[in-house]
Parts: C-alpha cells; sequence; structure tokens
C-alpha cells in the first residue's frame, strides 16, 4: 500500500516512519534542505526517537517535493500541513490544507484524504460539500513536540472522524504501527472529531491556567506553592499530574486551539473559554511585573524554547514575558545557542553561557535543566517539579 504524507513536521514525520515500518511511503514537502536531509536518513526536527529510527530500522520511506510523486498510486494521502491562527479573521488559516486537497484531487481523485492538520469545527464538512464525490476523512492528533514518535509508538488513544470502513481501516493503520496493543479506539462523526481536538487541547490549557493561578494567588500572600498543589492533587479526582507552574501556556498548539474553540462558540453561551483564554495574558502580566519590581537593570532571557526537549520557540511564554520587560524599557538579552541570527525581536542573542550570565542582573527561565540551576540568586523562574 503507498501512502503520501504532505508534511514533515512533528505530525507528519512522525506518522511517516510509523506507517513506513509496514507500508511504502512518500513524504513531501515544500522545503528541498528538509527532503534532501531525509535522503541522508537525518531528520529535519528534534525528535531523538524519530533519528533513531530512521538511521536503525528498515523503513519503506522516501520524501519528495513533488506532488506527482508522492500522490500519484497513493491508496491514502494525510495532511499534515501548518494551520497558524489569523488574529485578523479569528479562524486557522487553512490554505495549505486546500491546496494539498486540491492537488490530489487533481492527480488522484480516488485516493482517501486523511487530515491532521488542526482545522475548526465543521471545516472538513464543508469541504466534504465543496467535493462530494471525494473521500475526506479528519483524524486529530495528540503529540508533544520532542516526542512525537513516542506518542504515535504508544497512543493514549486513536479517533477516527468517519464512522464507517474506512474509518475503521485508517485506525487500523495507526494500530499497525504502534507497539502498544489495546489501545482504545473512537470512530466519530467528522465535526465531533475536530470538536474533540479543540476540546482537549483547551481543557489542558485550562488546567495549566490553573495552577498558575494558584502560583500566582501563592506568590503574592508569600505562601508555599509546593505545598499547596501537593496537597489539592492528593484528592483522586485532580492528582497530580500536569500541576508545573510556567510563566504561561504556550506552544504551537495550546494558543492557537483555544482562541479557535473560542471563535467557534460564535453565539453560544460561555464564560470558561474565554477565561481560559484571558488568564494566559494575566500570567503573562503577573510574572513580568514579579520581575520589574526587583528592579533589574538588563535581563537575561534563558532559552527561548516552549519546553525541554523541543527546538521550537513558537508562542512560547517566555517570548510574552520579554515583550512586557522591553515596553517598560528593561534591557533584554537571551541566550539560545540553537539561533543563528544575532538578535531576536530587538534583543541581543548569545550562545556563550558564560557572558551571558556575567551580563545579566536577573536570569528568568521557564524551565529548568542542568545549566539553569548554575544560576544561584539571579534565577528567577516558577518552574517547581523540573517538568513539563
Amino acid at each position: 500500500m503507498k501512502i503520501a504524507i504532505a508534511g514533515t513536521g512533528y505530525v507528519g514525520l512522525s506518522l511517516a516512519v510509523v506507517l513506513s515500518q509496514h507500508h511504502e511511503v512518500v513524504a513531501l514537502d515544500i522545503d528541498p534542505a528538509k527532503v534532501a536531509l531525509l535522503g541522508q536518513r537525518l531528520s529535519p526536527i528534534h525528535d531523538p526517537e524519530i533519528s533513531d529510527y530512521l538511521a536503525t530500522r528498515e523503513l519503506d520511506l522516501r520524501a519528495t517535493t513533488d506532488p506527482e510523486d508522492a500522490y500519484t498510486g497513493a491508496d491514502w494521502v494525510v495532511i499534515a500541513t501548518p494551520t497558524d491562527y489569523d488574529t485578523e479573521t479569528n479562524f486557522f488559516d487553512t490554505r495549505s490544507v486546500e491546496t494539498v486537497l486540491a492537488d490530489v484531487l487533481r492527480i488522484n481523485p480516488s485516493a482517501a484524504v486523511v487530515i491532521k492538520s488542526t482545522i475548526p469545527v465543521g471545516y472538513t464538512e464543508q469541504l466534504r460539500d465543496q467535493h462530494p464525490g471525494a473521500t475526506i476523512i479528519f483524524s486529530p492528533e495528540f503529540l508533544r513536540e520532542g516526542r512525537a514518535l513516542h506518542d504515535n509508538l504508544h497512543p493514549s488513544r486513536v479517533i477516527v472522524g468517519d464512522e464507517g470502513e474506512r474509518g475503521r481501516e485508517f485506525a487500523d493503520l495507526l494500530l499497525e504501527g504502534a507497539v502498544d496493543q489495546d489501545v482504545p479506539v473512537l470512530l466519530t462523526g467528522v465535526t465531533e472529531a475536530e470538536a474533540i481536538k479543540l476540546f482537549a487541547n483547551t481543557y489542558l490549557a485550562m488546567r495549566v491556567a490553573y495552577f498558575n493561578e494558584l502560583d500566582t494567588y501563592a506568590a503574592t500572600r508569600g505562601l508555599d506553592t509546593r505545598q499547596i498543589i501537593e496537597g489539592v492533587g492528593l484528592d483522586p479526582r485532580i492528582g497530580s499530574h500536569y500541576n508545573n507552574p510556567s510563566f504561561g501556556y504556550g506552544g504551537y498548539c495550546l494558543p492557537k486551539d483555544t482562541r479557535q474553540l473560542l471563535a467557534n462558540y460564535g453565539t453560544v453561551p460561555q464564560t470558561l473559554i474565554t477565561a481560559i483564554v484571558d488568564a494566559n495574558t494575566t500570567r503573562m502580566d503577573f510574572i513580568a511585573s514579579d520581575i520589574l519590581e526587583r528592579q533589574p537593570r538588563r535581563v537575561g532571557i534563558y532559552r527561548l524554547i516552549m519546553k525541554a526537549g523541543s527546538d521550537n520557540f513558537r508562542a512560547s511564554s517566555i517570548q510574552g514575558v520579554m515583550s512586557r520587560l522591553q515596553a517598560r524599557g528593561v534591557e533584554v538579552v537571551i541566550y539560545e545557542p540553537s539561533f543563528e541570527d544575532d538578535t531576536f525581536q530587538g534583543c541581543r542573542v548569545l550562545r556563550d553561557l558564560g557572558p551571558f550570565v556575567a551580563e545579566a542582573d536577573i536570569i528568568i527561565a521557564n524551565r529548568l535543566d542542568e545549566h539553569a540551576r548554575t544560576f544561584g540568586d539571579k534565577l528567577y523562574t516558577r518552574d517547581l517539579y523540573q517538568r513539563d
């Protein structure tokens, strides 16, 4: 069976690796540099297990920039292209999905198309109405950056937005490549599957926001945040997971998915979803204010990335704090060894840790590692458990 996958980010590449264990997979990307790396069995993204599988496993996987090569003869086409949130329209920018779909329908209209990109609720049904002869399915992904292949090999659940034979076939493909057995499978309506994705990520954002506001209260009142969190978590209905304070929820998914869900509500009564979106702004305001009370002359930003094990700093919460400090006239210097340019958003970028530590009065770190723990009295963080 031939499977084409459009997009080689965390979602697309991890799926390509999983499916190519048993099937011919052609990964399509518009970036020739990514395609060249994959041709050398090197991963263009930071994910240790993807790198290991590419280097050591027998995979029927190749990459191309040619849609004709990718889609011709494919039984399945998986769309895993980016759908960034458009703040002007208050909806995801789905043009990349539409471009891929148009190419597939032109080159190989009999292929079944599975959308893995995150999209607005109701979007797939609109595509089906526009293309009544096409098979178009939505299947949400639940992956962590830097652990995407692990999460596909050990899925918490498989959800496919098609209750018929095609939905079951695609679910079986995912299960075939997984390591774990007895993975929960849920076949749903296509619009329900889209809602599951957005509601799941918004719940995670809500949990982050809750423990962050607990931490804000404790810090303001001079209380021990850890004791309060541990006491609250002893209730088995709450638990001790996903409770580590931070500068705010960030990364590629949670900020845009919460805003998209809020936009989808439209005239539907709600207050909680708005509060979840607003809570992140409030948290970053508090963090910046707490730092400013220390009257720093120069603040060091230790890493732009959102969390450990990731090479991505899109919408990282530490950038929100950084911009607030800059707006108040504080000089900011950044330590980011993975960044190629010498400046970022008007701030100097250093790749040598020694000068960075020497220059900064306060060093803020959203997440601690072995280097951050050596900063002593200069360190400012809300990371209690040294995990995401």
